[in-house]
């Protein structure tokens, strides 16, 4: 599991990176923001460790942007800079945690492994690990790969998909025809633990598009149910 670790401090980058690697976390590291910002969209990871103070993109500014991109990947920030107006101002730009220099490195693995419990998707149930079809898709959950076409053919296109997003084309399989909640998504998809955002889900959903769809701005396969939520309709 990938961990971003952007810290510019190299002594702590560097002891953060052991610490981490000692609980079998993979780290990706970045010595400011706008490197942060390339590891962010580069490696996908699991869990993003922000220092606030941070030369080029400040640790707001790149929490801001990550949260454009995606709405569920945790989020824990990093400053001296404990006053309860700075935490306010972090938990408000879309951060799932707030740790004030200096902290206890027991403290800190104890809230990144919280941050992760609360966002894992549930695991899929077996009877799903097969593929399944979604239009003109195949979906394969044990390749996290999606392909339009026959599979067999080389002009067949391959897609690849991230774990929540293979979650969301789940839930909507599952409950083909039937109108599924933004709720409902968030907890199929996120976990019960994270706090719901309709706006996100919708930017998150609409990104998801732009891979799967053969008309993003037409959907086929995501339908919007005004008022409710999504639907696939078989």
């Amino acid at each position: 599991m990938k961990i971003l670790i952007a810290e510019d401090d190299p002594n702590l980058r560097a002891g953060l990176t052991d610490l981490l690697a000692l609980e079998g976390l993979d780290c990706v590291v970045a010595e400011d923001g706008e490197a942060a910002w390339a590891a962010f969209v580069e490696q996908a990871p699991a869990l993003c460790l922000l220092d606030v103070m941070m030369p080029r993109l400040d640790g707001l500014a790149l929490c801001r942007r990550i949260r454009e991109r995606d709405p569920a990947t945790p989020i824990l920030l990093l400053s001296a800079r404990g006053a309860e107006i700075d935490r306010v101002v972090g938990l408000e730009i879309g951060a799932d945690d707030y740790i004030s220099k200096p902290f206890s490195a027991r403290e800190l693995v104890a809230r990144i492994k919280a941050a992760l419990r609360r966002v894992r998707p549930p695991a899929a149930p077996a009877a799903m690990d097969k593929t399944f079809r979604m239009g003109d898709l195949t979906v394969d959950p044990d390749a996290l790969r999606a392909t339009r076409g026959d599979a067999a053919e080389s002009g067949a296109a391959q897609i690849d998909l991230a774990p929540r997003e293979l979650a969301v084309l789940r839930a909507l399989y599952e409950r083909r025809g039937k109108a599924v909640s933004r709720d409902e998504l968030f907890d199929l998809a996120w976990g019960r633990g994270y706090m719901p955002n309709s706006r996100a889900l919708d930017q998150y959903v609409s990104s998801l598009r732009k891979k799967i769809e053969l008309d993003p701005a037409r959907p086929r396969i995501i339908q919007t149910v005004h008022g409710v939520g999504y639907r696939y309709e078989a």
